[in-house]
């Protein structure tokens, strides 16, 4: 099975998360999601292989979030994941897959729990060096 990691090059984590893969050996199918978001099936597939909820994918510090009124409480799952779908950037990242599992790697180093071959020690583009026993 080859990894994927659904991806955002602008973002810190994302890129993070992608480099540990590769650091580890990984080349991941890289899915860049807000120019080639998931499928309704696909997305729903992933929320339930995540076992969270679309409230808890929904990246709700996105202005777009609460400009769409998406804060509402009593909006449903199926009105989340309609608004996602229309709008990607909704999307909470990175996600990955691989043959361990599907999880959301936020914070980066999540991802080091799906790795066949995780690296020891990682220094993020920040400079934090990050080592696997650390990991929370």
């Amino acid at each position: 099975m080859t990894s994927v990691i659904y991806h955002n090059p602008d973002c810190g984590t994302s890129r993070n998360t992608l480099a540990m893969m590769r650091h580890s050996g990984d080349e991941p199918h890289v899915i860049e999601y807000l120019k080639t978001p998931p499928s309704r099936v696909k997305l729903i597939d992933l929320l339930a292989a995540m076992r969270l909820t679309p409230r808890e994918l929904l990246r709700e510090q996105d202005p777009l979030c609460s400009e769409l009124g998406l804060d509402d409480p009593s909006l449903d799952s199926e009105q989340l994941i309609d608004a996602m779908l229309a709008h990607p950037a909704l999307i909470d990242r990175p996600i990955v897959v691989t043959e361990l599992g599907v999880r959301l790697c936020r914070p980066s180093e999540k991802v080091l729990d799906l790795l066949a071959y995780p690296p020891s020690e990682f220094t993020r583009e920040d400079g934090e060096v990050v080592r696997l026993g650390e990991v929370s």
